[in-house]
């Protein structure tokens, strides 16, 4: 569990010289900077602990902090942290040997998970739920042990959606992941600074950093059903309804309570006559018929005006 001390960063592939990629990478860059600065998610000083699974995610999410810290307006320490949990086959060599050839601080946590989880899921069963609150316990150790003011996660926008509708198809709940949030305990602060980023985009830029992808299904189990059931449909949408996806996901940012049915977050109950109420009957028009209302309205209140010059 020693912090390594980085090393030379070693020169990149060939692929990421051209063109094409050097857009993509800009596309990705200046996607995670809009929402680093739209919720603050890293500030002058701050220690953000990146937690790499070795997927294509977090291997984006670290290497995109390093390039924006570079340019960054705040100065800020980036340190690696994977957590090998002992699973059969998982090459421990691999995450340790890339971290030095990038020249990035690292630690690297092993902790026997895997034959807690084998112990207490029955066969067949999936082992995602304990296995997730496993490694929120010990990531959350580990950045208080290494002064981390951030726990950075490169979970993305088709996660998000995902999520979305996973609790509002499972759940009973209109929920999704939020770009920043305070753990349970109220001690460390998670950040995914690839909430705007989508996974297409993600998946690009790992095959032509040509990182050394490690398998998420090592221990045996299968991603959940559902979940793979709303990326399918998700994946579906996006093709066949261009526009669709960037529209859910703007819609993560535009809610209106008083539109919804969550006491908690509006005064249905104390609501009268007179109050007003924001965007009232109006927000249940479609934006056309809106647009054309008002150009009926602008019409009718000249027609007044001028009967009543009459």
């Amino acid at each position: 569990m020693s912090l390594a001390s980085p090393s030379p960063v070693v020169d990149a592939p060939p692929s990421v010289h051209s063109n094409t990629f050097l857009r993509l990478k800009k596309k990705v860059e200046r996607a995670a900077g809009e929402a680093i600065a739209d919720y603050r998610m890293i500030e002058d000083g701050d220690v953000v602990m990146v937690c790499v699974s070795g997927g294509k995610d977090s291997f984006t999410l670290l290497s995109t902090l390093l390039a924006l810290r570079e340019r960054a307006p705040v100065d800020f320490r980036v340190i690696a942290m994977n957590l090998d949990q002992r699973q059969p086959g998982f090459p421990a060599d691999v995450l340790p040997a890339y971290f030095e050839s990038i020249g990035v601080e690292y630690r690297i946590v092993t902790e026997d998970t895997y034959s807690i989880v084998k112990d207490k899921i029955p066969e067949g069963k999936t082992t995602c739920s304990l296995c997730s609150r496993l490694r929120r316990g010990i990531i959350y150790r580990t950045a208080s042990e290494l002064g981390a003011t951030r726990i950075a996660l490169g979970h993305h926008r088709d996660d998000m959606l995902e999520t979305l509708f996973l609790n509002l198809f499972f759940g009973g709940k209109i929920k999704a992941m939020p770009p920043k949030l305070v753990s349970d305990d109220g001690k460390h602060v998670v950040i995914r600074p690839l909430a705007y980023c989508d996974e297409a985009s993600i998946a690009r830029y790992a095959r032509a950093m040509a990182y050394p992808i490690i398998p998420c299904n090592l221990c045996g189990s299968q991603e959940n059903a559902q979940r793979q059931q709303i990326k399918a449909m998700l994946q579906g949408w996006a093709r066949d309804f261009p526009g669709r996806i960037e529209s859910m996901t703007t819609a993560l940012k535009n809610v209106v309570p008083s539109h919804l049915g969550d006491r908690g977050l509006f005064d249905f109950v104390g609501l009268t006559a007179g109050m007003a109420l924001g965007e009232g009957d109006t927000a249940f028009d479609p934006p056309e018929v809106q647009g054309r209302l008002g150009g009926i309205g602008v019409a009718v209140a000249g027609r007044g005006i001028e009967d009543e010059a009459q």
